[in-house]
């Protein structure tokens, strides 16, 4: 006898991840007169005190906020700059209240994850094992009762947000909230009070302006010619600074953006709309022009053309790319590849980290010849809280170090950049069946495939359209069905591909149960070849045996 099969979770289809929504490019604005940076700090504190009282009177609104609250705040900063800076003040607000939203839901959401498992742990008994998905009870009456505690403080923690969430109201700091924090900690951070004052107050300027098709060179408050030249539209206050025309104020610094520059170039000669921001970086003492314009989101190619070529699946993990080049059909080629990354440190040095190991990927991708890369489409939301794993802290540590969202979007991002596409495909299984069906097979003794290398196979395959496994091992030539359906594959609408295969006593037991008989001693003496099958018998292939 055999025990109840496991159930599978659903697999979903793969599909094409979409292309890039919108372009960013910087350069550094060099050769600033000292006065081309007081008239750039006075705008942008000016523009920032505008932009706080505006943010200020946003979140009073909360759920109340219509048309009619927006025109007047709009009419109330128009008198104080100009009607672009105000439109551009008013979106900011808008977006960075709707982020707080969005953060504020994700924090809604993390709070019942972990009530939920607290509740459902608390409600076991001491000791009793958990299984794979779910862990199981405390081991002590002491874990239980601290556990209890924490309950209730996530309960409580858990009704004061979603108060502020039904009335609309949010927590956001102009500037950052960690910098603002890091104000009560300048030791630790090793920042004097004069070195975090100038970090808090350059955060909290603003210097931004969206833009407009149409007008000219795509933007009219903050301009930026074909030559290079910016020249800022002052606000009403300070027009007295103005060294051109029409209050602007011509810096004299130029930029020629090395980075995408035919692309903007093309843009604003074409009075298409541009958006810029101006920032200072404390650190360096450098000034730098972001331009950004957004692109119509399409998805750059069909599965079926992705598929053409082959694919590259890749397995990410906390501290590398596995990857490991397949054909058309499925079968590894070559030898597997690793890049591998340190994520450790501040943001920007695993940010260089990243885009480094991406860079080295789909070169090395292009190099093959595909035109596609399969990931895994992952989201470790509910795996990363401490209720359900516990005490094993480094496991919650690994999982949250591995880039996924973000690191998807950028993938995407710099893939289209080599007409190469993301073919995301569920992480489901990936790893175990990978390593059971392709980890020990393709390992040699020059040669030693980790578990992570037989996972980038199953993530190729799957993004390919084919099962995990690999194909059955025909019969020898003296059976009576000679060589035939033990090596053709399941079609991709057939229905349990990809799941595990039953044993085949059960699956026999399934065909007399249906077919109303049961096995006796003489029927099992019976032979079980075609040849000697009555001629009024009707043998049916069963769908997972075609696999």
């Amino acid at each position: 006898m055999t025990g109840p099969r496991k159930e599978l979770r659903r697999i979903d289809a793969p599909f094409v991840s979409l292309g890039p929504s919108g372009v960013t490019v910087r350069d550094r604005l060099k050769g600033l007169t000292p006065g081309d940076e007081k008239v750039l700090r006075l705008v942008g504190g000016h523009m920032g005190a505008l932009a706080s009282k505006d943010l200020k009177a946003r979140c009073a609104h909360g759920l109340d906020h219509g048309n009619e609250t927006w025109a007047a705040r709009k009419r109330e900063l128009t008198v104080q700059s100009s009607s672009r800076w105000a439109g551009s003040v008013t979106k900011a607000t808008h977006d960075q209240w709707a982020l707080s939203r969005r953060g504020q839901a994700a924090y809604l959401d993390s709070l019942d994850a972990g009530i939920r498992m607290l509740r459902h742990r608390l409600s076991l008994p001491l000791g009793e094992k958990g299984t794979g998905r779910v862990p199981g009870g405390y081991r002590s009456r002491h874990e239980w009762f601290v556990k209890s505690r924490r309950l209730a403080a996530l309960e409580e923690r858990y009704a004061a947000a979603r108060a502020d969430g039904e009335v609309g109201r949010v927590r956001v700091v102009r500037g950052g909230g960690k910098l603002l924090n890091t104000r009560h900690h300048l030791a630790a951070a090793a920042l004097t009070e004069a070195e975090w004052r100038a970090r808090w107050e350059s955060a909290r300027w603003f210097l931004a302006a969206d833009g407009e098709s149409g007008k000219r060179f795509g933007n009219e408050t903050i301009r930026v010619t074909p030559r290079g030249e910016v020249s800022i539209k002052l606000p009403a206050p300070l027009a007295d600074l103005a060294n051109a025309r029409n209050g602007r104020y011509v810096l004299a610094a130029k930029v020629a953006f090395p980075h995408r520059g035919a692309e903007w170039a093309d843009r604003i000669e074409g009075n298409r709309a541009v958006a810029y921001r101006i920032h200072l970086d404390v650190d360096r003492g450098r000034w730098y022009l972001d331009a950004s314009w957004t692109r119509p989101v399409v998805r750059t190619m069909l599965l079926q053309a992705a598929r053409a070529a082959g694919m590259v699946g890749v397995d990410t993990n906390a501290d590398h790319f596995a990857c490991w080049q397949l054909d058309v059909h499925g079968n590894p080629v070559g030898d597997p590849h690793r890049f591998f990354y340190d994520l450790s440190g501040t943001a920007a040095h695993r940010d260089a980290q990243v885009r480094h190991a991406i860079s080295r990927l789909l070169h090395w991708a292009k190099r093959c010849g595909v035109r596609a890369i399969g990931l895994e489409n992952l989201d470790f939301t509910a795996e990363t809280t401490r209720e359900k794993h516990g005490r094993r802290k480094r496991f919650r540590q690994l999982i949250s170090g591995i880039p996924t969202g973000r690191l998807r979007a950028r993938l995407a991002s710099m893939a289209a950049e080599l007409d190469m596409v993301i073919v995301a495909v569920d992480p489901a299984y990936t790893s175990q069946w990978g390593a059971q069906h392709w980890q020990k097979p393709l390992a040699t003794p020059t040669r030693k495939t980790t578990r992570h290398d037989a996972a980038s196979i199953a993530i190729g395959r799957r993004a390919l359209g084919h099962p995990i496994r690999r194909r059955t091992k025909p019969p020898h030539d003296d059976r009576s069905d000679r060589r035939g359906h033990r090596t053709v594959q399941a079609g991709p609408g057939v229905r349990g591909r990809e799941e595990t295969r039953r044993p085949v006593t059960d699956r026999a037991h399934d065909a007399r149960a249906r077919a109303g008989t049961t096995r006796t001693r003489a029927t099992s003496r019976a032979s079980n070849t075609v040849r000697d099958a009555r001629s009024d018998q009707t043998w049916v292939q069963d769908s997972l045996l075609l696999t």
